[in-house]
């Protein structure tokens, strides 16, 4: 097997060649310019080195991370006009000690022999830094030429002194600022933390009872118990209206009356009078028939009638209206029709009245707990928005407090590091002089060395080009970078060899004897052995368009229905055509114009497919310019739902990460993402980007809101997939190099109908 830094090299030269051969070409026409050159007067080069100090003992994380910037400190740092003027000035004045007659130079003329040498140091000094700056073995070489071979050594000496000076002022004072901005922005910062916690508390303490009673099932209790209170009440009001209506049928007197004539009845004084009454009316009747009316006795009788009916209507008064004052105007004959029920009729009365007593009781508590109802249901309307509100406030203080936390952080680490400290550099080497012999190489020897360096420097190119251009160029490669972020790898699935009888469809395996189905299948096994519980809903995406997830997507579902699993096939990518065509499937043209109704009727949007059993897809409606919005209606959560219940498997295919934020959207419908990456085709900062975004909120599983990455596959590696026709098996290796040899040879073997196309492979038809 090909390794993988040769692959990549070989697609890069492929691409870059004419760069490398313009390289070359370039290295040789220099060389022999030189070498035509005049031979130049000697110079002496002053060489000396620096090298990278570590401190002994590191107690502050601050001063590793500041000794590793020292580190890689740049070469016009070095060369800034501070350095220079500073060792300018310093052999000015050493030269000033040494002549006795440059002691005798005023400032200005001083002055002038400084900006003088420190133009000279500027064009003659050279600095070579290190390919590597972690390494801790790394040197800086130091480089002076001049015609003096002792002022070539004190010059270069004078600068590598300044550099050391300039390394430990420079690690200082960026520890000092990094402190100064730390307190200047730190009052600012806990200001918000305390405003955002006050905000929480007061929320939690105005709303925290309502959401913890909603969330723990309380408030929904009382409701249904309201519920079943309010039909107990009307059941018992009911029953007391039909005992209500049969007393007063058997009394024949309505509730009013019956209290009248209860009260009447039940009054020993109303009684007393109603026999007094009759006696006199007895005696009356008696006289009557032997005396005349106006007999003595007959007299007195008559005036003692009109008395007792007096005082009759008045206990009436006393009895119903409250010592007369709202007593009605009864008659006498009236008074004592209605206070003549007997004990028996007195205890129905008594019933009818208790009854409707009983019935406005009822009538009462039915009114306060359809009232408490509707109090209970507006509370609980109001929940989802006041948790939203309190997860809002909750997330501003954690934000807030991460913030803080890590400004205090660096501010101690700061701190600390002051006195630990130093310069990044030292010297290792005083600088010295070699002798210089003068010699000229023959224009074939140039030649020979230019042509060897432009080798070297179109190889070197070429490689930086193709590690340069940010792509992964083997399956190898993706995978190591997966493994490297921890993310799990599902499967790894071949390129697929597209013939011509697919047209411009997706080149799915839909026979059931496809080479391709069984990885397809192993990815499928993959799946059910992750996690406690079986995943039933997963939803394809990839970091960037034309990485196959659509083409995974598909053979995905139709390994998994000719595993005999009821398969689901869902199209979210609403951003796109739809691929259904591929299915032998036309999708519904009008389905653009009502989305909303589209996903909310099931039995039109899932449509089964003919040629694989046990598959069914939901066809994309096409381009939406408001995809969000139906993404996030209430019919696709309702479509999810569904489809969770009634289908064994569902795949998702979802729009690229890189495009938009469709399938976070998605995520919380399904049981986690999977993320699809391409050999040729994937870029390693947008893989990592979005294998970063959807790790992050999986590192807090108790407050887990992010989406949950299941894994990766690899789609389109060049491995080996073995074919079977009716004469033999062949085994295809699906490299760029050999497939075409390979096809070529066995297109003669097959039917013509199974020949392929040489030319197109799911390279350039994957992405549709």
């Amino acid at each position: 097997m090909t390794l993988s830094v040769v692959k990549r090299y070989l697609i890069a030269f492929d691409q870059y060649k004419w760069v490398g051969l313009a390289t070359l070409a370039a290295t040789v026409g220099v060389s022999g310019v030189v070498a035509l050159q005049p031979t130049p007067p000697p110079v002496y080069v002053a060489s000396g080195t620096l090298a990278y100090r570590r401190p002994s003992v590191i107690f502050s994380s601050t001063t590793t991370k500041i000794q590793q910037e020292g580190q890689e400190i740049s070469k016009d740092k070095l060369l800034n006009q501070e350095v220079i003027e500073a060792a300018a000035i310093k052999l000015v004045k050493e030269e000033k000690k040494l002549n006795k007659e440059a002691a005798k130079l005023d400032s200005k003329e001083l002055n002038e022999q400084v900006k003088i040498l420190t133009k000279k140091l500027t064009d003659d000094v050279q600095l070579k830094m290190p390919s590597k700056t972690n390494d801790p073995n790394a040197l800086i070489q130091v480089l002076y030429k001049n015609a003096d071979r002792t002022k070539a050594e004190k010059r270069a000496e004078a600068l590598m002194k300044e550099m050391v000076i300039y390394s430990e002022n420079f690690n200082t004072s960026r520890l000092r600022t990094t402190i100064a901005q730390i307190n200047k922005r730190l009052p600012k910062v806990t200001q918000d933390l305390r405003e955002r916690e006050k905000k929480l508390e007061a929320y939690e303490k105005r709303e925290g009872t309502s959401i913890l009673a909603a969330q723990s099932g309380v408030l929904p209790q009382a409701i249904i118990n309201s519920e079943q209170q309010q039909r107990q009440l009307r059941l018992q009001l009911g029953g007391i209206e039909a005992q209500l209506k049969s007393l007063q049928e058997r009394l024949g007197l309505n509730v009013e009356q019956a209290y009248v004539a209860q009260a009447l009845s039940a009054d020993p004084i109303i009684a007393q009078l109603r026999v007094q009454l009759f006696s006199i009316e007895s005696q009356l009747k008696i006289l009557r028939s032997d005396l005349q009316e106006e007999h003595p006795k007959i007299v007195e009788l008559l005036k003692q009638k009109p008395a007792f009916e007096q005082q009759l209507q008045q206990r009436q008064s006393e009895v119903l209206g409250g010592n007369g004052v709202a007593a009605p105007l009864r008659s006498a004959d009236r008074i004592r029709v209605d206070s003549s029920l007997d004990p028996a009729r007195q205890q129905l009365a008594q019933s009818l009245i208790a009854l409707q007593t009983q019935r406005d009781t009822v009538a009462q508590q039915l009114k306060g707990v359809e009232k408490i109802e509707q109090q209970l249901r507006q509370e609980y309307a109001t929940i989802p928005n006041k948790q939203l509100e309190q997860a809002r406030l909750a997330q501003q203080v954690a934000l807030k407090k991460a913030l803080y936390d890590k400004m205090q952080s660096a501010l101690v680490d700061a701190e600390a590091a002051i006195a630990e400290t130093t310069g990044s550099l030292i010297i290792a080497q005083d600088p010295k002089t070699d002798n210089v012999e003068s010699s000229k190489r023959g224009l074939s020897v140039m030649l020979a060395v230019g042509g060897f360096v432009g080798l070297l420097l179109g190889g070197g190119l070429i490689f930086l080009l193709g590690m340069l251009n940010g792509k992964f160029y083997s399956w190898e490669e993706v995978r190591a970078a997966l493994v490297e972020k921890e993310v799990p790898i599902l499967g790894v699935l071949p390129e697929v060899i597209v013939f011509d009888s697919y047209g411009d469809e997706m080149p799915l395996a839909l026979e059931p004897n496809s080479p391709y189905l069984e990885f397809y299948e192993r990815l499928r096994t993959n799946l059910r052995r992750i996690g406690e519980k079986p995943v039933k809903v997963v939803l394809l995406t990839s970091a960037a368009p034309l990485e196959g997830k659509s083409f995974s997507a598909y053979n995905l579902a139709i390994a998994s229905a000719r595993s005999g699993k009821r398969t689901l096939l869902i199209e979210a990518d609403l951003r796109s055509p739809s691929n259904v065509e591929s299915l032998k499937i036309a999708a519904d043209p009008l389905a653009t114009v009502e989305p909303l109704h589209y996903y909310g009727n099931m039995s039109e949007c899932v449509l089964l497919v003919p040629d694989v059993e046990n598959l069914y897809v939901v066809p994309s409606p096409g381009f939406l310019r408001q995809a969000s919005a139906v993404l996030e209606s209430s019919e696709m959560r309702r479509l999810f739902e569904d489809v969770r219940n009634r289908f064994d498997f569902v795949v998702v295919d979802s729009p690229a990460l890189s495009e938009c934020n469709d399938a976070l959207t998605l995520e919380p419908y399904t049981d986690g993402i999977i993320l699809v990456a391409r050999p040729g085709y994937t870029l390693s900062s947008m893989l990592s980007e979005a294998a970063d975004q959807l790790l992050e909120s999986e590192e807090d599983e108790s407050n887990k809101s992010g989406p949950r990455l299941l894994g990766a596959i690899i789609n389109g590696a060049d491995i080996a997939v073995k074919f079977r026709n009716d004469v033999d098996e062949w085994e295809l290796p699906l490299s760029a190099i050999e497939v075409r040899s390979a096809i070529e040879v066995r297109s003669r073997q097959l039917p013509q109908q199974f020949k392929p196309n040489t030319s197109t492979s799911l390279s350039d038809r994957q992405s549709q």
